[in-house]
């Protein structure tokens, strides 16, 4: 049976009222005291109710995460370093997924707020805005999004991802994107041109502009390096170059973003530009904890973002 705050006071010799206040921080209770009964409950494997926390406090305990589409394998990952966050300040997590629709987004954060969330955090469907909604929310998206809390620093990430290839010799350089909605790819398309070099040749090929992604015409007319937006992009060109017989990386170079979990499984494993999660995870739940506490959030804080070198990229051919 699940111990209550009463078991505890029984075993201590104390009320019911002072266990309740050494484990909340409220009230005046002694260090010494405070500090028996919080080993007592630990012991004893006490949890809170939440149901009693709400009557006490007026919240629930739980926030939201909405995730944009837990089909992309970037945001499972997101979503336990969420909870992992979460649980280390005493919060329990409710996820939505928007289903990559902006209607279903809506109706995510409406069903969170009557669900009683104290806030949410949301990584928002791509093309759209956060509207004041009543709640205290994190945003976790890109710095050049006015509503960004904390994300990735994913502009230098596309700096570092070009720098690595031109470092290896490559010098016409393919840049693979998906959608010009997305702010996240934008950044990452902006910061690899920023740092092309001049004698560097390059080119960016979105992906929903055509069915078919011209990959093996690229290598046709000289280029030897491609940056995806994604690993999934770069997945794509991986097996499109191994259907076409060009070898990678001895003939072209791929790297991809967000260091997915198949990406280091694959042969060859993929260079890629890695998302610290838990420390954006850390980040967020401290922005949206911070609102619902009354008090000033850091904004539009970022995470460096780490380049993982494996075997999809090498110098450069020699012509």
């Amino acid at each position: 049976m699940q111990p209550k705050l009463r078991d505890i006071a029984k075993d201590l010799g104390v009320s019911t009222a002072t266990v309740s206040n050494a484990l909340s921080g409220n009230g005046r209770v002694s260090a010494q005291l405070r500090d028996r009964i919080r080993a007592k409950a630990t012991a004893m494997a006490y949890s809170p109710s939440l149901q009693g926390r709400a009557l006490r406090t007026g919240r629930s305990g739980v926030i939201g995460l909405v995730l944009p589409d837990i089909s992309n394998p970037l945001f499972p990952a997101f979503a336990q370093s969420i909870e992992a966050a979460a649980e280390k300040v005493g919060y329990g997590v409710l996820i939505a997924d928007s289903h990559g629709n902006a209607g279903d987004q809506n109706d995510a954060l409406q069903r969170m707020m009557r669900q009683g969330a104290d806030g949410i955090v949301i990584i928002p469907r791509r093309g759209t805005r956060m509207k004041d909604i009543g709640l205290p929310v994190a945003v976790v998206d890109t710095p050049s999004t006015p509503e960004n809390s904390v994300s990735a620093d994913h502009k230098d990430g596309g700096r570092i991802a070009a720098q690595h290839l031109q470092g290896l010799g490559h010098r016409k350089i393919a840049l693979v994107a998906d959608s010009r909605n997305s702010s996240v790819q934008n950044d990452r398309i902006d910061g690899m041109k920023e740092a092309m070099n001049p004698e560097t040749e390059f080119r960016v090929l979105w992906l929903e502009d055509t069915r078919k992604p011209g990959f093996l015409s690229l290598v046709s007319e000289g280029f030897t390096g491609f940056i995806a937006t994604s690993d999934l992009h770069a997945l794509t060109a991986l097996t499109q170059f191994q259907r076409g017989g060009i070898s990678v990386p001895d003939q072209v170079s791929v790297m991809g973003f967000d260091d997915l979990a198949f990406s280091a499984a694959i042969t060859p494993s993929l260079t890629t530009l890695a998302q610290d999660t838990d420390q954006i995870a850390a980040r967020a739940v401290a922005c949206l904890t911070a609102q619902i506490d009354g008090r000033t959030p850091l904004k539009n804080t970022v995470v460096p973002m780490k380049l993982l070198k494996r075997d999809s990229t090498k110098a450069a051919p020699k012509t």
